[in-house]
This record gives C-alpha cells, structure tokens and sequence, in this order.
C-alpha cells in the first residue's frame, strides 16, 4: 500500500522544519497532517523513513511530542525549548563506528517509535550548528510555516514566492492602487 498524496503546501525542507511544516494553515484554518497514523505515513515517505520506521501510534505520539518540543525553542526561546527537546534526544544517540568504507556514525534507540522524533530533534540541532539564522518562519503574517533560507544572501522571507510572496505582493500592489 502506498501512501496517500501530501498536502503540505510546502515541503523538502530540512527534517526538523519539515516536521514544523506539517502544520499549515489553509484559508484560514489550521491543517494538521499528524492527526492520524495515516499522515504519519505519508510524512515518513515524504522523508525517506517509511521503509525504516514503522506508522504506529506509538511513533505518531512521540514526533508530536517532537514537533512541539523543537515549535517551543523555534518559535519561544532555546531556554524555553531546550529541556523539550533535550527530553526527546535522551531517547537515542550516536553510535560512532568504523567500517570498510572509513568512519561512520549511525543512530541508535533503545525503542525504534523514537527513531523519527529523535532524528528531527537531531537535525534541528546540526541547522543550529551550521547557521541558526538560517531557520526562519514566513514573513506573511497569516502563515505558519518555516523554513531554512539557503539563498546566497541569506534574505529569503517567505516559505514560498508563489504563494504568500505573491499574495504580499499583490497586496502592496492593491493598497498603492487604492491610495491613487
């Protein structure tokens, strides 16, 4: 069985962003892919984690717990959100290795329904590690969404220029209009 089609209005960010992103809203209303195991499914596919991670209950749970812990120090204050997502990341950890290939590190988890939230939580981390001011939401006030800015000159400001870009745009447009 395949997973259905997903709805996101946008997605490819990275997996802690991504994971954010799977609250949107919809003209005006909040959309929530994370309400069943079946929007569990299609984020899995969307992230290359359905052939590793099983759609249960048990996963559903805890990558809410982790989309709210990394929502907390996203949009609060790494202080409000540290211990939230410290709390998901005590779940698993690095495994450093050596193989035929050279050095390796593969993630480890006492129980595999953490594997997804601890991966998020994980990557949130190493977005933090690279270029914090790199992770922003969408400038248009009614969106919800976030993203990783990867623009040269760092000054992206909406999740997507086709959609609140534009409908910022045609505003300015409409009130410069009105003002003549």
């Amino acid at each position: 069985m395949s997973a259905a089609r997903d709805p996101r209005p946008l997605t490819g960010e990275p997996l802690a962003l991504d994971l954010l992103n799977t609250r949107w809203n919809r003209e005006g209303v909040t959309q929530d892919l994370l309400t069943d195991t079946e929007g569990l499914a299609v984020w899995l596919a969307a992230n290359g984690l359905d052939g590793t991670h099983a759609a249960d209950e048990d996963t559903l749970r805890h990558l809410r717990e982790s989309r709210e812990a990394i929502r907390a120090a996203v949009d609060g204050s790494p202080a409000e959100g540290a211990p939230l997502v410290d709390a998901v990341l005590a779940h698993g950890r690095i495994r450093a290795r050596l193989t035929a290939e050279g050095a390796a590190e593969e993630p480890e988890f006492a129980d595999p329904s953490w594997g997804p939230a601890w991966l998020a939580a994980r990557n949130y981390l190493k977005l933090l590690a690279e270029a914090p001011d790199r992770i922003r939401p969408c400038a248009h006030e009614a969106c919800v969404l976030h993203f990783y800015d990867t623009s040269r000159n760092g000054t992206r400001r909406w999740c997507s220029m086709a959609a609140c870009g534009n409908r910022a745009k045609a505003s300015r447009h409409y009130a410069r209009s009105k003002e003549s």
